[in-house]
């Protein structure tokens, strides 16, 4: 029973962490310069999360066939539709599929 209690009680703590924002922002004027900077934190993230996903602890790059081939599918896809989410599952996709017969 703990663990649900744990579970209910991050979820409500993410929920109302984030419902914060929308509410104190809701009527507020958001300057053309901060929504022009907002627009490069979606791509900001997928590339740290990418980066930290290639480079071991060492300080390495462990790039191998399904992960450079997800990059160009996600690059490919990104390019002609722009849609993360399409790019997201073809990329991710790709990687398992190839994870799974390369081993």
């Amino acid at each position: 029973m703990s663990a649900l209690i744990a579970i209910v009680i991050t979820g409500l703590g993410t929920y109302f962490s984030r419902a914060v924002f929308i509410i104190a922002l809701a009527n507020r004027h958001i300057p053309p310069q901060l929504r022009l900077a907002m627009e490069y934190v979606g791509p900001s993230v997928m590339a740290a999360l990418v980066v930290t996903m290639l480079v071991t602890p060492e300080g390495e790059v462990a790039l191998g066939a399904p992960e450079g081939l997800a990059l160009l599918t996600a690059a490919l896809v990104v390019w002609r539709t722009r849609n993360h989410l399409l790019t997201i599952v073809l990329a991710m996709t790709v990687f398992w599929s190839l994870r799974a017969v390369l081993g």
